[in-house]
């Protein structure tokens, strides 16, 4: 890592992946199917009225199972709250340019989920732009449903 005296911003080799296959269960099967088929996220609300969006099983504050029954409709769009830039993709990267990778809250929810931002440039990116998504024309139920975020403006 390196930071000059330019105060330009810190960085850092890392390679991010997950290189695990899960059962999807009812709801991220739900979240999944909404997205394929009707271009909807929703988000699951908990018992203190956070909506978490992806949705999780388990509520992280009381560990009480939630139910597809709390299931609300969140975004499309949304607001960056955290990200970095990938000036070189990695094979089975969503996009084979340079982008980001981002936090993003969507509408209507309390929590962020990852995904890539597609802004063109790392001058483009900004913690707080809004940002919408781009659905891939042929779905299949899985994340890479959306092909990635862009820049509402």
């Amino acid at each position: 890592m390196k930071l000059n005296d330019k105060n330009e911003s810190l960085r850092g080799e890392h390679v991010l992946q997950f290189p695990y296959r899960r059962a999807t269960g009812p709801i991220l099967g739900r979240f999944f199917t909404e997205i394929r088929d009707n271009g909807r996220f929703l988000g699951i609300k908990t018992a203190a009225g956070k909506v978490l969006c992806p949705p999780v099983e388990v509520d992280p504050d009381t560990l009480e199972d939630l139910s597809v029954n709390n299931f609300v409709e969140v975004g499309p769009a949304g607001c960056v709250t955290s990200w970095t830039w990938l000036s070189e993709p990695r094979p089975g990267n969503p996009l084979q340019w340079p982008f980001a990778w981002a936090l993003i809250k969507l509408d209507g929810a309390d929590s962020a989920l990852l995904h890539a931002v597609d802004a063109g440039s790392e001058s483009a990116m900004r913690t707080g732009m809004r940002v919408a998504p781009r659905f891939r024309d042929e779905r299949n139920g899985g994340i890479r449903d959306i092909a990635c975020f862009v820049p509402e403006d």
